[in-house]
């Protein structure tokens, strides 16, 4: 082989490397909170869908935190390099998984920021929300009492839909408020951060804090707990453009 030839491969060679180091995330992993499922997702996820990206939506169990971890590990293993967003109490799951290979960045959208050892109990009695509608349903589960379901955790979303969310949410264990976090993975990947300025599930001030404290590039939308159901544009853009930072 001469010498030219040699150094024209390498040349081709380098390029080709370099477009694959360099390729674009095109994978987002979803990951709901507490008193919800991963159908709330649906808005942002029609709008990654069209914009190219492909889509996973995880459907934790809320029966225990290691339950809740053990179900996204499952969807990273199969989403190839993603983004990883959280939803309220999801926060705390993609904090606990975000150290996975296939996560590239975090987005935590109105959720929990934690630190090693904080638990979601303690943020939440740190700077308590203006919501007091959290009940016991028997079974050691908890879920938002239906009747003001609509005003504390959706006040923004369609009348009929925040009813029915309501009625279909999935009750969390009580026991997962106190489960401590063993790893804050926003110390090793980049993250972003939605903070609804209405929220009554989580108080704004504490998402301030664990976002300010993560240095999380944060955007400020007026709007509820749902913002994600709300402003599911906004939700996306924050989302795409992690995904287009990782590249």
């Amino acid at each position: 082989m001469n010498t030219r030839y040699t150094l024209a491969l390498m040349a081709v060679l380098g390029i080709a490397l370099a477009s694959v180091s360099h390729a674009a995330v095109t994978n987002v992993v979803l990951v709901h909170g507490a008193f919800a499922d991963g159908s709330g997702w649906k808005p942002v996820a029609d709008i990654l869908k069209e914009h190219g990206y492909n889509v996973f939506v995880v459907q934790e169990p809320e029966t225990t935190f290691a339950a809740d971890v053990a179900a996204t590990r499952l969807v990273l293993d199969r989403s190839g390099p993603c983004v990883l967003v959280g939803h309220s109490y999801g926060g705390m799951i993609v904090s606990e998984v975000g150290d996975h290979a296939a996560v590239r960045s975090l987005v935590y959208v109105a959720a929990f920021l934690p630190e090693v050892g904080e638990t979601a109990g303690g943020l939440q009695n740190r700077t308590p929300p203006a919501a007091k509608s959290v009940v016991p349903v028997g079974g050691g589960f908890l879920q938002v009492n239906p009747e003001a379901f609509p005003a504390d955790f959706a006040a923004d979303v369609p009348k009929g839909l925040a009813q029915f969310m309501a009625i279909s949410q999935v009750p969390i264990a009580a026991e997962i408020f106190g489960a401590k976090a063993t790893v804050a993975a926003w110390k090793q990947k980049r993250s972003y951060s939605v903070i609804p300025q209405q929220d009554r599930m989580i108080n704004p001030e504490l998402m301030r804090f664990m976002s300010s404290r993560a240095k999380s590039e944060t955007i400020e939308l007026p709007g509820s707990h749902a913002i994600f159901l709300s402003r599911p544009k906004e939700v996306a853009a924050l989302i795409e453009k992690a995904a287009k930072a990782a590249e």
